[in-house]
């Protein structure tokens, strides 16, 4: 565990080497269900620090979408559970997306693994588990964003059981 956080801390505190992003902080429901079985329902609360230098370029010069990029955060629940992590993201303006026009909106999709620690909550079944999401944010005229995301963490079967978890999300975003 303490490698984890020397880990994350360097990389979390090693900002020359990347030279803008965004800090975004969030709050949500941690095991949002749609079929009526809430019962481990908790608050989540996220942190994450992402870089705006791409680590891959994958696609033509003219659409950003294909620049992947890197991020580490955090996660912590009303019930202690916490997630350390780290990842990739990709992000793209919807207008200019769909027709060739810049908007105010902004389409985040990530992917991250990390350390989890299940505090007294649901039990995931793994020290190891993965983060998929999805995000749409609004830019504001101060460049800062408010997002909402929708993200699943599990153990992609690593463990004996994967119950797995899904997470809504609000989120401010403030560029640094």
């Amino acid at each position: 565990m303490k490698f984890i956080y020397i880990l994350f801390s360097s990389i979390f505190l090693s900002t020359q080497s990347f030279s803008s992003g965004l800090n975004i902080y969030g709050v949500g429901i941690y095991d949002l269900k749609f079929d009526g079985s809430e019962t481990d329902q908790a608050i989540d609360f996220r942190y994450e620090r992402r870089f705006d230098n791409s680590i891959f370029d994958i696609g033509p010069n003219e659409d950003n979408f294909f620049f992947l990029k890197p991020f580490v955060g955090f996660e912590y629940t009303g019930d202690s559970a916490s997630y350390f992590l780290t990842g990739i993201y990709l992000e793209d303006n919807l207008g200019q997306l769909f027709t060739s026009e810049k908007n105010k909106l902004i389409f985040t999709p990530s992917f991250g693994a990390g350390y989890y620690d299940d505090g007294s909550g649901l039990k995931l079944g793994n020290d190891v588990q993965f983060r998929s999401s999805i995000e749409i944010s609004y830019l504001l005229k101060n460049k800062n964003r408010i997002g909402f995301s929708f993200s699943h963490i599990s153990n992609a079967n690593l463990g004996d059981k994967n119950p797995g978890v899904e997470i809504f999300s609000i989120s401010y975003q403030i560029p640094y």
